[in-house]
């Protein structure tokens, strides 16, 4: 498997994977335990990697969500709790979810991914990607279950990174690229009806561009791999997203 192939086939379980704590009842708990909604704990949680950043930097970083939506997440959260104290909780909640679901994962198959994962992430150059550049400034845990998985939210967060620049290049806005994704992703990040773009030839092509860009973006840095990394960071991926329709335990 080449890195272009390799790229296309870990495009949605990846994506899938990095995001799979954000809002499951652990997840919830553990945000009503510092007194907040699992919302607020994602906007936190997530947008707290930059640090105690202002609304443009945070709003920037996550490019696709409309401004009343950064506004709840961010502004209006940020009034409740510190955001860098709120990143280390979110990631931790992370780690509950990971401790919940790859149990049934051979302990050398999550060591395979974590190194190739953070053997990409060490070579991608800092100041391109705020949110995958504010995560990697986190410790590889020793848990093997753990690695693996911020291995998985650090690669994610890359390919978010790189398709914000494809967008870019591309000539869409962010709210076109929403809605050419999935109309329902578009609501979901706070947009309304008044805010649906029209359906052109243009824009699909604009938003295929966009994707093709992508992949040969991630591609670039998957490079960094050997064979042998390549199909441990493939296996492992695929490892962790079937876990995620029967998860087990670590300590089962």
């Amino acid at each position: 498997m080449n890195s272009t192939e390799l790229s296309t086939a870990l495009a949605d379980p990846i994506q899938l994977l990095g995001l799979s704590f954000y809002f499951t009842p652990t997840t919830t708990n553990h945000a009503k335990s510092l007194g907040l909604n699992v919302f607020e704990f994602y906007g936190l949680g997530r947008g707290g990697v930059l640090g105690d950043a202002d609304y443009d930097t945070v709003f920037e970083a996550f490019t696709f969500f409309s401004p009343s939506a950064m506004d709840m997440l961010w502004t209006q959260s940020r009034a409740k709790a510190d955001p860098v104290e709120i990143a280390h909780q979110h990631l931790h909640a992370a780690y509950a979810f990971a401790d919940e679901t790859f149990g049934a994962i051979p302990i050398a198959v999550l060591e395979g991914f974590a190194h190739a994962a953070f053997k990409v992430a060490n070579a991608v150059p800092v100041g391109n990607h705020a949110l995958f550049d504010g995560y990697k400034q986190f410790a590889v845990p020793s848990s093997p279950v753990h690695a693996a998985y911020l291995g998985a939210i650090l690669l994610r967060e890359l390919r978010g990174g790189v398709h914000i620049d494809a967008v870019n290049e591309a000539g869409i806005t962010a709210a076109e690229a929403a809605y050419a994704q999935d109309p329902f992703i578009f609501k979901l990040h706070g947009y309304g009806d008044d805010d649906v773009p029209e359906t052109t030839s243009e824009l699909v092509a604009k938003k295929e561009r966009a994707e093709e860009l992508t992949t040969k973006g991630v591609a670039a840095f998957f490079e960094v791999l050997d064979d042998a990394e390549r199909k441990s960071l493939y296996d492992g991926a695929i490892a962790m997203s079937d876990a995620l329709k029967a998860p087990v335990p670590a300590n089962a």
